[in-house]
């Protein structure tokens, strides 16, 4: 695994920094973002850094389209919403906040307007909770 000393991601990876962590394999992880846009919003990371998706080894690229995929079909099952966005955005003029290549996951529900990234902090314990329902449908 290739790391930048100073990415928050790859602190993550390595456990250095503490994370919700949903699903994780040898090249991926994915974990609740702490800032979600809506409930269950999950980001799916490669364990090895890439800025963007123009950076990404094709391997790696490859590892993080199938674990969003499982992912993504775990949030389906787990909380029903209407809809999911999967977004990844690449630089900051394109509401890249962390350069580290990953991709949201965020649930929609029928009306709602979510933006990309969430406004507050969630709490911890309501996260682990959604993120056991959701560790649950990868079962």
């Amino acid at each position: 695994m290739t790391n930048s000393n100073d990415c928050l991601f790859c602190k993550i990876v390595q456990g250095q920094i503490p994370a919700v962590r949903v699903y994780e394999d040898e090249h991926t992880l994915a974990f609740m973002d702490v800032f979600p846009a809506s409930e269950g919003h999950t980001l799916v990371i490669a364990k090895t850094h890439a800025v963007t998706l123009l950076e990404m080894a094709e391997a790696d690229l490859l590892a993080v389209t199938v674990a969003t995929q499982r992912v993504a079909r775990a949030v389906q099952q787990a909380l029903a919403p209407d809809g999911l966005r999967i977004n990844q955005f690449n630089g900051a003029a394109a509401g890249q906040s962390v350069p580290h290549y990953h991709v949201h996951i965020v649930p929609i529900r029928e009306g709602q307007r979510a933006g990309a990234h969430g406004r507050e902090k969630a709490d911890l314990v309501i996260l682990e909770t959604i993120a056991a329902r959701i560790r649950r449908a990868l079962d």
